[in-house]
């Protein structure tokens, strides 16, 4: 695949480096996705999109595509494990899109990268690219690969996930942090648990610690529900999208829940269980003509549910300041892209760990009005620190 220093690589042709090729390209760079899978394969977790990100996606025209197969949560709900409390309810489908201008979509990651792949050229696409070295200079970054190849390119975006190689090469090796969580995951069909109330909301129960609940919300325009729940356990370190756990050993996990909630998990047939991993906020994410976006730069617990709401709007921010920009200029624009996205990533990342926001109430617009298309460029977005834990 040709490259040259007039070139804008990309590592990692997941939901965040998908964003920014296209966001990129349409600002008029050439782009090149390097992407360590020999091909793409229908594997990975069903996620919430909120009105932050669908927004986000709407204006690079490909939010209708994503709602071909998505649903639109009713309600964001959150209810107390045991007793069954509601504790706090926000309307989101047709009041959300009033309120903010975008609905809330929930949909199988899969699905959402086909949509995005479908608005990249594939040749610009090099699959079964894992990178070994990376090199930056004043001039540009140079990649060696590990079935011996290499590119040559002008500035590199890291969108390769907590294990990023990118972040590495900036800032040195480190390693992600086990939480002493799992989570376990699962679908099964709306009409096997026709009975349970809120079928059609995104709702949270929250458990006896921060690290205890159960999350579900529906899928494929309300046919099935996903089912994500996390607990406390330190004998399971495996992080993986695939690995299987055991149904009876879910329903261990919450044998003291609402009796609502037990319904959904013995509806379970299969469940997926992977150890989730973090990093704390950083000082930095781009270093002359390197930078990062999404879990490479914040990898973060997915307890506020803005994992790919991050990445997304990262990308739309990046692409923004770097519309335009000549590549002698792009050490200058990514270091306003960091100013312009760091404080918010990190206080969502904040909120994830301490997972409290949103269960007795409180306002969503901090995140959900947050608008990548319009925020100014090179200025910190604006919002209290505390609203993270509120």
């Amino acid at each position: 695949m040709q490259t040259s220093e007039s070139t804008i690589g990309i590592v990692g042709a997941g939901i965040g480096g998908l964003v920014a090729a296209i966001a990129l390209r349409r600002a008029g760079h050439d782009v090149v996705v390097f992407e360590q899978a020999k091909q793409f394969a229908r594997v990975g977790a069903d996620i919430n999109l909120t009105p932050n990100a669908v927004r986000a996606l709407d204006g690079l025209g490909v939010g209708d595509a994503a709602r071909v197969t998505a649903a639109r949560p009713s309600h964001r709900i959150s209810r107390t494990y045991d007793s069954g409390e509601e504790t706090s309810r926000l309307e989101m489908a047709d009041s959300a899109e009033q309120r903010y201008g975008a609905p809330q979509l929930t949909i199988h990651r899969a699905d959402l990268l086909a949509a995005l792949a479908d608005m990249f050229p594939a040749e610009r696409v090099a699959l079964g690219k894992r990178a070994e070295t990376i090199a930056a200079d004043d001039n540009g970054v140079t990649l060696s690969f590990s079935d011996g190849t290499s590119a040559r390119v002008g500035a590199l975006i890291g969108a390769d996930g907590i294990h990023s190689g990118v972040r590495t090469a900036m800032f040195g090796a480190e390693s992600p942090r086990f939480t002493g969580i799992v989570a376990y995951r699962a679908v099964v069909p709306a009409e096997r648990v026709a009975g349970v109330p809120n079928l059609g909301a995104f709702t949270k129960w929250w458990g006896p610690n921060p690290q205890s609940q159960i999350v579900t919300f529906p899928l494929n325009r309300g046919k099935d529900i996903f089912i994500f729940a996390t607990t406390p356990q330190d004998t399971w370190h495996l992080e993986s999208w695939t690995a299987p756990g055991s149904v009876d050993e879910l329903r261990e996990q919450y044998v003291a829940y609402h009796p609502e909630a037990r319904a959904l998990l013995d509806a379970c047939d299969t469940v997926l269980k992977t150890a989730l991993y973090e990093r704390d906020p950083m000082p930095a994410w781009a270093q002359g003509r390197m930078a990062l976006l999404g879990d490479a730069a914040h990898p973060m617990l997915p307890f506020m549910a803005q994992g790919a709401g991050m990445a997304i709007e990262d990308a739309v921010v990046l692409s923004r300041h770097l519309d335009g920009v000549a590549m002698a200029s792009i050490p200058a624009a990514l270091q306003a892209y960091q100013t312009a996205r760091i404080e918010r990533a990190s206080q969502v990342q904040l909120g994830s760990r301490g997972n409290n926001w949103l269960r007795e109430g409180g306002n969503a617009d901090w995140v959900y009005a947050y608008d990548a298309w319009a925020v100014p460029l090179g200025v910190p977005a604006q919002g209290a620190v505390a609203a993270a834990t509120a």
